[in-house]
């Protein structure tokens, strides 16, 4: 069950504003830095957001992806033809309907996500650890599970 909504007050909405410009910065700051420990691996956002949420869920069609990613059918289509084409998706018989196409991860996908999460959380968790004391690493994860409280769903 949600909790209620907290009043709001002057104070509350200004903080809330400036919490949330430094949180857009800082996370701007660390995508930019993930990205560049990716390397030129050239996929766009959306081929990585696609691959992402299929290591997640599971196989999809290409329409439950379009939902899913809120994007054209069309723009879904041209996202899956690139990702099949680099050999990161393959296209399946759907089991229960063989007239449509499901899309899994091969594994060359799966090989990839896994070095490029390894590399990334190595990164991460060095910079946390040079940087921050044990005491403010327990106050960074108790932010985090306050952002993603926070965060629509």
């Amino acid at each position: 069950m949600a909790e209620a909504p907290h009043p709001t007050t002057d104070a509350s909405s200004d903080l809330a504003l400036v919490a949330a410009r430094d949180l857009t910065v800082a996370v701007s700051r660390l995508r930019r830095r993930l990205r560049e420990l990716r390397g030129e691996d050239g996929l766009t956002p959306s081929q990585t957001s696609v691959l992402s949420r299929l290591e997640k869920n599971g196989p999809a069609t290409a329409s439950e992806l379009a939902v899913a990613e809120r994007v054209r059918p069309q723009s879904m289509t041209a996202t899956v033809a690139a990702l099949v084409e680099r050999g990161l998706v393959r296209r399946d018989l759907d089991p229960d309907d063989g007239r449509r196409q499901r899309l899994a991860l091969t594994d060359h996908a799966r090989a990839w996500i896994s070095d490029t999460r390894r590399v990334r959380d190595e990164w991460l968790a060095a910079a946390l650890q040079r940087e921050l004391t044990t005491e403010e690493l327990s106050t960074v994860v108790q932010a985090i599970a306050l952002i993603e409280r926070a965060m629509p769903r």
